[in-house]
């Protein structure tokens, strides 16, 4: 295998008016860049105006430039949200607008809500399986209560930097194992 980096997209899984997932993202690319092991970039959502699956003729630009961007990544970082005990309808409406972009890549959760945004994240993983996307097992979680200041403002906990370093680990190296499949 040869030495070059990975490209790893950081995908913010909201696209709200006054959403926190822009800051968590910032954050983990922050952490993600220091360690040097692979080109770490965020990616939007929002910015691909994806219609609802199955709505239109499937012609958009947006469609084609979200297929495009995540078959030139190796491996993700999703930043989930929990709404009502799953993850965002846009998230999923995005997971849906692709199908072999995903396939036999890995992906890592960082997930924030009332409850860490747990119940998203497993939700996650059942689509992420049908995807064929390998879930790493490290799953930072952050808590509304204690890692936002009035619930818009990210401040992180000092603890959560191991666990984001440990899952980008997992990430990396099964992103790398997984490149050999689709070669």
């Amino acid at each position: 295998m040869t030495n070059e980096k990975l490209n790893i997209g950081i995908i913010l899984g909201s696209t709200r008016q006054g959403r926190v997932s822009p800051q968590v993202g910032e954050w983990v690319k922050e952490i993600a860049d220091k360690r040097g092991d692979a080109n770490y970039e965020i990616v939007d959502i929002a910015d691909y105006q994806l219609p609802f699956l199955g709505t239109t003729d499937g012609t958009e630009p947006g469609i084609a430039a979200w297929n495009e961007k995540l078959n030139s990544l190796d491996g993700f970082v999703f930043i989930v949200q929990e709404y009502n005990h799953s993850i965002t309808g846009a998230l999923k409406n995005a997971l849906d607008f692709a199908r072999e972009a995903w396939n036999n890549k890995a992906a890592g959760i960082v997930s924030y809500g009332s409850t860490g945004g747990a119940r998203a994240a497993e939700h996650l993983r059942g689509i992420m399986g049908e995807l064929m996307i390998a879930d790493v097992r490290v799953h930072p979680t952050l808590s509304l209560f204690t890692d936002f200041e009035n619930g818009t403002v990210f401040k992180p906990a000092e603890l959560h930097l191991n666990n984001v370093n440990a899952m980008l680990d997992q990430v990396d190296a099964w992103s790398g194992a997984l490149k050999t499949l689709r070669k």
